[in-house]
């Protein structure tokens, strides 16, 4: 190749690549913006309305690293939150994050299911058309929001990219009524027999707050003899209620006693108040009761509970007939469910069907509320629907519902990510290396540990009489 030749070459090289250049910049030009290249004016605090009349809210960081994170709330009033907590939200926005969430539609009930994944979904549309689009879009539920994620991650495959799960009431509304049901009728019935006490179809709140109250004023009441103190036990079994409550130590593995004061602290802290709140809102939501007694086997029930061992040794001790007490809950359980509700809260208001990206649950080993047999109840359901390996689940030994710190919260996050980016859990998601990157971050501690929830003491594996899943 000659001097003159090579320079023609070079010329026409350097003016394709000029060309290439302009037409790269064109493309650029036309294409949303990514998040590198975010809209930096739409920065900070945002907030919106979606059709529905729900609220959204967007926290954006001028450092955006690319990832957003869409929060669903718990269950309570319809105000739109973007994070668990405000100290989880100064972290992450400060390791880059953008965070949003919706309030979901303020027209229906405290339990929103029926608009809470339609409205996180469109709370994304909102978000990215005033920051562009992310990189990557992480979900985060916790609690009732916890079931609302699950249900992302179950349909959101080409929304989302992974979701992590806090204190989820991952088994759903239906599974959630039936077990708190057992324990309500076992209370009434051992502890208030003869009365006429409304269990379910609550015409209002009012309705609920009334039960709730002779309820717990039966509990109170029974506390003070061995008799009564058996009996709080079995309804506790039912409830799936932990024998640790806050500001105690743990007790051992044969105090029996000592476990019963504890799950009765938790009944004199007021769970059954929102306990009875939850199924009156539920209901509203649904249409109608959709749990049931009628048909259960309440010795069977008892045989299947983590805490039947306590139940049997409280009643010895106590000289109580604990088969005559099953039997009678037994021969009287006549509750039936109204088939049209149970067929809306299995469409609304379950996540059991699969998942379509990976998804980490984490939840404290003695929570109240939604307790920990939920996520064992959830993974046989994730597994028969073959998608086993997307799903990971990990502990931390605390009480209470949804207690963690803000290294536990971030740690976690940080696992996904890890999923997410690599195609691969490999070992972040073990108790061990979950334990490591959470004290890792010097904030505010964690306990992580290795544990296994036992099933979930509800004993319906079928639907109600007359209704179809």
């Amino acid at each position: 190749m000659t001097a003159s030749t090579r320079t023609r070459t070079s010329s026409r090289r350097r003016r394709a690549l000029a060309t290439l250049a302009a037409l790269t910049s064109a493309i650029l030009t036309a294409v949303p913006s990514s998040a590198a290249q975010a809209d930096t004016a739409a920065a900070g605090h945002l907030t919106g309305t979606l059709s529905d009349g729900a609220d959204w809210v967007a926290d954006v960081p001028s450092n955006w690293n690319g990832t957003l994170l869409l929060f669903s709330h718990g269950f309570g009033p319809t105000i739109a939150q973007d994070a668990p907590t405000d100290a989880v939200r100064t972290e992450l926005l400060a390791e880059g994050y953008a965070m949003a969430g919706s309030s979901y539609d303020p027209h229906a009930s405290m339990w929103a299911l029926n608009s809470a994944e339609r409205d996180q979904f469109a709370t994304l549309d909102a978000v990215t058309a005033k920051i562009g689009r992310p990189q990557g879009i992480l979900a985060i539920g916790q609690s009732m929001g916890g079931l609302v994620n699950a249900q992302l991650a179950r349909d959101g495959g080409r929304r989302i990219d992974g979701a992590l799960g806090q204190c989820g009431l991952v088994a759903g509304g239906t599974d959630l009524d039936n077990y708190q049901l057992d324990a309500e009728y076992t209370i009434a019935r051992l502890l208030l027999p003869g009365q006429d006490l409304k269990l379910v179809r609550f015409g209002s709140a009012d309705d609920a707050a009334a039960t709730a109250k002779k309820l717990t004023d039966a509990v109170t009441a029974a506390q003070s003899t061995t008799q009564g103190r058996a009996r709080i036990a079995l309804a506790a079994a039912f409830l799936n209620l932990p024998a640790w409550a806050p500001g105690q130590e743990q007790p051992a593995a044969t105090d029996w006693a000592g476990q019963e004061e504890q799950q009765y602290a938790w009944f004199a802290q007021g769970i059954l108040s929102f306990v009875e709140g939850g199924r009156s809102a539920i209901e509203q939501s649904v249409g109608g009761n959709n749990s049931w007694n009628r048909g259960v086997d309440y010795a069977r029930l008892l045989s299947g509970s983590e805490h039947a061992p306590q139940v049997r040794a409280l009643y010895q001790a106590a000289g109580l007939d604990l088969h005559a007490d099953l039997r009678e809950l037994t021969e009287n359980a006549t509750i039936a469910a109204d088939p049209a509700a149970v067929r809306t809260a299995q469409r609304t208001s379950s996540a059991g069907q699969g998942l379509q990206v990976p998804l980490l649950d984490i939840h404290t080993t003695a929570d109240n509320l939604v307790p920990a047999q939920q996520e064992n109840r959830f993974a046989a359901r994730v597994r028969a629907a073959g998608d086993g390996a997307l799903l990971r689940q990990a502990f931390v030994a605390r009480q209470g519902h949804c207690a963690f710190t803000t290294a536990e919260t971030v740690a976690a996050l940080h696992a996904l990510e890890h999923r997410v980016g690599t195609g691969q859990w490999d070992d972040v998601a073990t108790p061990a290396a979950l334990q490591r990157s959470a004290t890792g971050l010097g904030l505010d501690g964690a306990a992580y540990v290795t544990y296994r929830p036992a099933q979930l003491t509800v004993g319906r594996d079928r639907v109600a009489p007359g209704a179809r899943w």
